[in-house]
């Protein structure tokens, strides 16, 4: 095909095609990035609360300063539980479409609970309701409402979890360490026997028929016992 002269005779070069433009490029910011400019927006504005207005139980910061989607958080121990005195430390990493899905909490501190992972990839991970993605439960555990929410803040996430670690007798549906779930049924199948023979068992040992040894038992001797080494455990390694 001949090619296109211009008015001066010569041949006119056929003019390159334009780049194609990028979808949305006229536009001041991608989804994406409007998601986490979002969530960074939110999560600022709650780690400045909970420096200005400090809650009982725990301390937050950021990991690093430049990535406001990982927090370390330090819990102190809760009184007149198995972890008084304890300084656990953990990681709370968050999603960039935060607060519609919620954070992944992982304790760098050695936990021994029916409810944090304690090997593979989830290692240290917690498993609790309120960090479980929203919408119903497919194994019918949870209702909704129990499960995570965009009302959700960090310190209603942190104070789930130390209500967790307080609990007398730890939840064992569906348990992350099954081990430890293993441990806690079967200190409390002790539990219930001693609790059923301890008058008698008490009366007998004043009378001298039985020695000390009898009353030894009791609920949690062997999952008690693992939870407090770690907890002391957590507290020397806090001041190394």
């Amino acid at each position: 095909m001949p090619h296109p002269r211009s008015s001066s005779g010569g041949v006119t070069s056929p003019s390159p095609a334009p780049y194609p433009s990028r979808p949305g490029s006229s536009k001041p910011g991608t989804p994406a990035q409007s998601s986490t400019a979002n969530s960074s927006l939110i999560l600022r504005k709650q780690l400045l609360e909970l420096q200005k207005n400090p809650v009982d139980g725990f301390s937050a910061g950021l990991v690093d300063d430049d990535n406001i989607l990982e927090w370390q958080i330090v819990i102190m121990g809760p009184p007149d539980t198995l972890y008084e005195g304890a300084i656990l430390k953990a990681r709370l990493i968050f999603p960039e479409e935060f607060p519609l899905l919620p954070p992944k909490m992982i304790f760098d501190s050695e936990m021994w609970h029916p409810n944090v992972y304690n090997q593979g990839s989830r290692k240290g991970e917690v498993c609790v309701s309120i960090l479980h993605q929203p919408g119903e439960d497919e194994w019918g555990y949870e209702d909704a409402g129990e499960r995570w929410l965009p009302v959700h803040t960090v310190e209603s996430v942190l104070i789930s979890v130390i209500s967790l670690l307080s609990a007398d007798v730890p939840d064992l549906n569906s348990p992350a360490n099954v081990d430890a779930a293993k441990e806690v049924r079967e200190d409390f199948a002790v539990y219930e026997v001693h609790g059923a023979r301890s008058l008698r068992r008490r009366i007998m040992l004043e009378k001298g028929h039985v020695g000390d040894g009898v009353l030894a038992g009791g609920f949690g001797r062997g999952y008690k016992k693992k939870v407090k080494r770690l907890a002391r455990r957590s507290a020397e390694e806090a001041y190394e």
